[in-house]
């Protein structure tokens, strides 16, 4: 079992920057493809960026490509996500999900077996 738990959201400016840590229970962290999603309540949860259990490789939403950035400390087993030039429209909650055989459909929410609380990520305009 893997416990994920988010921090680092807050109440910020258009512009300005966030970076939200997802702290991870479990020795295979390493091994686990990791993700960020945001959710805004009436609304389908929607793909932020992925960083793959192998390779290293990442990919993000068109919506925040050059401006969001994930990468991960296996020695702090905690994956970050980087948040520069924020618009109002990033303005929801932010979830962290985990899953340790995850390599295709890394955009589906459904295809993470774990997932953290949420942190509220607001930006005024």
């Amino acid at each position: 079992q893997v416990q994920l738990v988010e921090s680092g959201g807050g109440l910020v400016q258009a512009g300005s920057s966030l970076r939200l840590s997802c702290a991870a229970s479990g020795r295979t962290f390493s091994t686990y493809t990791m993700a960020w999603f945001r959710h805004t309540p009436g609304k389908e949860r929607e793909f932020v960026a992925a960083l793959m259990r192998s390779g290293g490789l990442t990919f993000y939403a068109d919506s925040v490509k050059g401006r969001f950035t994930i990468s991960r400390d296996n020695a702090k087993n905690t994956v970050y996500l980087q948040m520069n030039s924020l618009k109002h429209e990033d303005t929801t909650i932010y979830y962290c999900a985990a899953d340790p055989n995850l390599w295709a459909g890394y955009r589906e929410a459904n295809k993470y077996a774990y997932w953290g609380q949420g942190t509220q990520v607001t930006v005024s305009s």
